[in-house]
């Protein structure tokens, strides 16, 4: 299992940042959005509880990423208001890159600023191709979630 980990400063109250980023169409906007890493595609995203937030929001992602069918599911396993979530795949998850994974978001309040830290756990998928994909696409794209979600929260709150 593969694990990296970012973290940024935002100046805004842990209240607002937390608000913002539980939401997941904020923090999973760099995929509903065309991109070079992408590879020029976006995917949708369907809300599959009653519940948008709090401990078991559940949602579908899907799409298309080149010629790849994407369809995988992710569940909120903990969820500690103002402080803490986490939120992995379930169910048999058709992705090209990882074969699973859990993000962890925890926010710590440092004066007037939020300290955000996210990091994913992730493992390579099944399948000799999809194998090789992630041996060399793997951290990279990893890397490039996690950062995509920081920047983009901090970018609300600060521009």
């Amino acid at each position: 299992m593969k694990v990296k980990t970012k973290n940024i400063i935002i100046k805004a109250p842990v209240e607002q940042v937390f608000a913002y980023m539980d939401n997941i169409g904020n923090t999973g906007m760099h995929m509903m959005k065309n991109s070079s890493m992408m590879m020029g595609s976006k995917l949708k995203l369907d809300q599959l509880s009653e519940n948008a937030t709090g401990p078991n929001a559940t949602f579908r992602w899907y799409g298309k990423m080149l010629w790849f069918k994407m369809d995988f599911t992710v569940l909120v396993t903990k969820w500690i208001k103002d402080r803490e979530k986490s939120w992995e795949t379930i169910g048999s998850a058709r992705m090209i890159i990882l074969g699973w994974y859990r993000m962890q978001l925890i926010l710590t309040p440092i004066e007037n600023t939020t300290k955000a830290e996210l990091s994913i756990q992730y493992i390579k998928p099944e399948g000799f191709f999809y194998k090789i994909l992630s041996l060399l696409l793997s951290s990279y794209y990893a890397s490039w979630c996690l950062s995509n979600m920081l920047n983009d929260s901090k970018h609300y709150f600060e521009s």
